[in-house]
């Protein structure tokens, strides 16, 4: 049932109030009257849950002691939920810039206050708190599970969130790598009825092919070399919780049969027993593969991608939120100083050099070079050099750019892919060739380290052979 929405009046005017009441109350608002500002902070104490928006005079003759500013400021900071709305019938630019800095959402004049307008104003003022509040409780409950942001493609993805993380139906998690599906599956689950049992994860790529099935779904003694004892699987473990199937696309066409009963009907039979078992649990997935264009290779199964896509949730990559990095970059450089006891900050145009970036690695990158950057950094203000020095050849000297020349005739993006180059060909030397262990101390996943490779052309055999 939809909470009424009801308007506290406060006027020394008996007839102006009276008047506004009839025509809020009209268009189907409640209203509540008083003419004294000392009770209106009296009529708060109790009754501040229940107002919607408080229109409040500035001046008052029936009271010697307390003005409409006066009672805003109090009820600021008693009531900062309560939004309100100053009018007057002698408005002045210096009376509007008070209010506002003391927290009114408005300044209207009483003038002006035609039945049309008042629904205009009232209207337009609780849609954007409504629409704030929202907003507050997405950010809350995203924030909570370590996701950060606050642009609209990332508001979309909290209000999925929330409204796919209220249902039981199963969420097919897209994005690149390193944009964050891992958390937000976790709010999926954090979200959910079943929030106080398990999220069990299920590294596709990690679980080798002969055990899939055992992993998965248990097995009894005997089943098979090895099986000394019965074993419960991971859709056990899950059970009443959710099930989270990380890199899906990654899962081989010949093992994908075997997801499809289990899915349809939370039906599972452990390995050597026939026996059914039912599990009540909630499925979520993740992919960076093009799912539809596997389905057309014929590497992934039509039947399990609508299983698992009920509803998508797709991360957008940080280079098309780019008002995010701020927010991100805030956050850590709090969490370090937090850590390390220090005092650090990043400069404005720093932070700009961070928003020029394209990050094929998405936050995990970004994450990466800036607590490179805060770590390896002397001073306490973080600058541009600092930022290329992270993401330059590690053979780089303290106190200069490496071979690496930067040059007026080419754009800032051909000058960062350049040094981003050196740096991957660096390390690869360094590790002989080895992708793997290069990836890992790049703080990038192999993938995207492949995909680096084969952008920039950069052949591994070279640095094995050295």
């Amino acid at each position: 049932m939809a909470i009424p929405i009801k308007i506290l009046l406060v006027d020394d005017n008996p007839d102006f109030c009276g008047t506004l009441a009839d025509i809020i109350q009209q268009l189907g608002w409640q209203t509540e009257i008083i003419n004294v500002p000392e009770d209106a902070l009296k009529y708060l104490e109790t009754n501040h849950q229940y107002i919607s928006l408080m229109l409040l005079d500035i001046e008052f003759t029936t009271s010697q002691d307390m003005s409409g500013m006066e009672v805003l400021a109090a009820a600021r900071r008693a009531y900062p939920a309560v939004p309100i709305i100053m009018i007057s019938g002698k408005g002045t630019i210096e009376n509007a810039v008070k209010a506002t800095k003391l927290g009114a959402v408005n300044f209207v004049e009483k003038s002006v206050l035609s039945g049309e307008k008042l629904k205009e104003v009232i209207t337009s003022t609780i849609q954007r708190i409504s629409a704030s509040n929202d907003n507050t409780e997405m950010m809350r409950i995203i924030e909570g599970q370590g996701i950060t942001g606050k642009s609209k493609a990332m508001m979309a993805v909290a209000d999925k969130i929330i409204r796919f993380g209220r249902t039981d139906l199963n969420v097919l998690i897209t994005g690149e790598t390193g944009s964050g599906k891992k958390l937000v599956a976790q709010a999926l689950h954090a979200a959910s009825r079943r929030n106080k049992y398990s999220l069990v994860t299920v590294d596709i790529p990690n679980i080798p092919r002969e055990l899939f099935q055992s992993e998965l779904f248990g097995h009894v003694k005997g089943a098979f070399s090895g099986a000394l004892e019965n074993k419960k699987g991971m859709f056990h473990q899950a059970n009443k919780g959710t099930l989270f199937l990380d890199e899906i696309g990654d899962l081989p066409i010949e093992l994908q049969a075997n997801l499809l009963l289990p899915i349809e009907e939370r039906i599972i039979r452990r390995v050597g027993s026939v026996e059914p078992e039912s599990v009540d649990l909630r499925l979520v997935s993740a992919t960076d593969k093009d799912l539809i264009a596997a389905m057309r290779e014929g590497k992934f199964r039509e039947q399990l991608y609508h299983r698992l896509r009920e509803c998508e949730i797709h991360l957008p990559p940080l280079r098309e939120r780019r008002e995010d990095i701020p927010y991100i970059v805030e956050k850590y450089v709090h969490r370090h100083n937090n850590d390390m006891q220090e005092d650090k900050v990043i400069s404005p145009a720093a932070i700009e050099y961070l928003q020029e970036k394209e990050w094929p690695g998405n936050v995990r990158e970004l994450v990466s070079t800036i607590r490179l950057a805060l770590q390896t950094t002397q001073s306490d203000q973080i600058e541009v050099i600092d930022l290329h020095r992270a993401i330059s050849p590690s053979s780089m000297p303290d106190n200069s750019v490496g071979q690496f020349n930067f040059s007026t005739d080419r754009s800032l993006r051909d000058d960062i892919a350049r040094a981003d180059q050196m740096k991957i060909e660096a390390t690869l030397e360094r590790c002989k060739g080895n992708v793997s262990k290069a990836a890992a101390i790049l703080s990038i996943s192999r993938e995207t380290l492949h995909n680096k490779i084969r952008r920039y052309g950069i052949n591994t055999h070279d640095f094995r052979a050295k």
